[in-house]
C-alpha cells in the first residue's frame, strides 16, 4: 500500500514507540474534528488525514483489510493474490486476469467507501504507532469513528469490502484486543451470508482450494525467504522493523509477522517464544537473524 511520510511530531514518535505493545501502554489520543484529505494514493485501510492542529498523518486502521487498489509491485500483487483467494473470487470460468481485476475494483470500492463515510469532520483515537507495512513508508495505527458514530473498520468490513484480519489492540471503548478482533470476524461472517461486497463474487465451491493454495504458497515463501534474502551476518530488529522487513525471516509470513506487532516489545529473543506460531525450532532457526539480546 502506498503512504507519504508523516510530518512534525509523528517521526519523533516513530522513535520511540514503534510497536502495538507500546501503543497499548499508552492510552489512546482522541482527535475530534479531523478531515480526509484526498490523494491519489489512499485505499480503504491506508489514507491521509489531517487533524484540528493542522498536522497530517497517514492513517492505518486497526483490525481490516482491503483489497490492495494501487499494486506497484510484486509485493502488493501477491497481497492483492491472497485477498482474491480469501474471498474465494475464483479464476474459475475466467482468465486471472480478470478475477485480480475483480478484486482490484474493490480495493477501489473501498476507497470510495471511506471518502464517503469522511466526508463530514470524524475522530481519530490514536496512540501513534509505527503501522509500517513496509520499510519505505511511515503511518500510524488509529481506531476512526465516523460523524456518524460509527467505527470505519467495522463499517468496512460489514459491507465485505475488507476483511478482519491485522494488527489489534485496545479500544477506546475498553474493548480488549481479541474481543474487538472477535467482533469484526463475527461481521464478516454476517457479511458473507448476506453476499454483500467482494462476498457477491466469491465461488463457495472453490474457496477452500484458494485458501489451501494460498497457504501452500505462503508456507514455502517463509521457508525460501529466510536464506534467500538474509545473508549471514544481517539482524532485523523485531521491535522496530516494518511488517515485510519480519517476512523476510526464516519461517515467518504475513501472519506471523502480524503477531510479532502484536507482541511487542521483545527484551530478548527467548521473548519471542510469547508469540503464536514461534516454537523452540522456529526460534533456533530466527535467532542468528535477530537483533536481540540472546539473554
Amino acid at each position: 500500500m502506498i503512504t507519504k511520510s508523516l510530518q512534525g511530531l509523528a517521526l519523533l514518535l516513530f522513535g520511540v514507540c514503534v510497536s502495538l505493545t507500546c501503543a497499548t501502554a499508552q492510552e489512546l489520543t482522541t482527535l475530534k474534528g479531523c478531515k480526509l484529505i484526498p490523494t491519489a494514493w489512499a485505499d480503504g485501510d491506508s489514507f491521509l488525514v489531517q487533524m484540528p492542529d493542522g498536522t497530517q498523518y497517514t492513517i492505518r486502521l486497526y483490525g481490516a483489510d482491503c483489497f490492495e487498489w494501487h499494486v506497484n509491485d510484486e509485493t502488493d500483487a501477491r497481497r492483492l493474490r491472497a485477498q482474491r483467494r480469501y474471498f474465494g473470487i475464483s479464476e474459475a470460468g475466467g482468465s486471472p486476469q480478470a478475477s485480480m481485476k475483480i478484486a482490484k475494483d474493490f480495493g477501489k470500492a473501498a476507497a470510495d467507501e471511506v471518502a464517503l463515510s469522511l466526508k463530514a469532520p470524524f475522530t481519530v483515537h490514536t496512540a501513534f504507532a509505527d503501522a509500517r507495512g513496509d520499510a519505505k513508508h511511515k503511518r500510524v495505527y488509529a481506531f476512526v469513528t465516523t460523524s456518524a458514530g460509527e467505527d470505519l473498520s467495522e463499517r468496512l468490513v460489514r459491507m465485505g469490502l475488507g476483511r478482519a484480519f491485522g494488527v489489534s489492540r485496545e479500544t477506546h471503548t475498553g474493548k480488549s484486543s481479541k474481543e474487538y478482533s472477535a467482533f469484526l470476524e463475527d461481521m464478516e461472517l454476517q457479511a458473507a451470508k448476506r453476499g454483500v461486497g467482494a462476498w457477491a463474487k466469491t465461488n463457495w465451491e472453490s474457496l477452500p482450494t484458494e485458501r489451501q493454495a494460498e497457504r501452500l504458497e505462503s508456507e514455502e515463501l517463509s521457508l525460501a525467504t529466510g536464506t534467500d534474502k538474509l545473508t549471514s551476518g544481517q539482524k532485523i530488529n523485531p521491535n522496530t522493523a516494518a511488517r515485510d522487513q519480519l517476512m523476510l525471516l526464516p519461517g515467518v509470513g504475513e501472519v506471523t509477522a502480524t503477531r510479532m506487532i502484536e507482541a511487542r516489545p521483545f527484551k530478548k529473543v527467548n521473548d519471542l517464544l510469547k508469540v503464536e506460531g514461534i516454537g523452540e525450532k522456529t526460534l533456533e532457526r530466527l535467532t542468528p537473524f535477530l537483533d536481540l539480546p540472546l539473554k
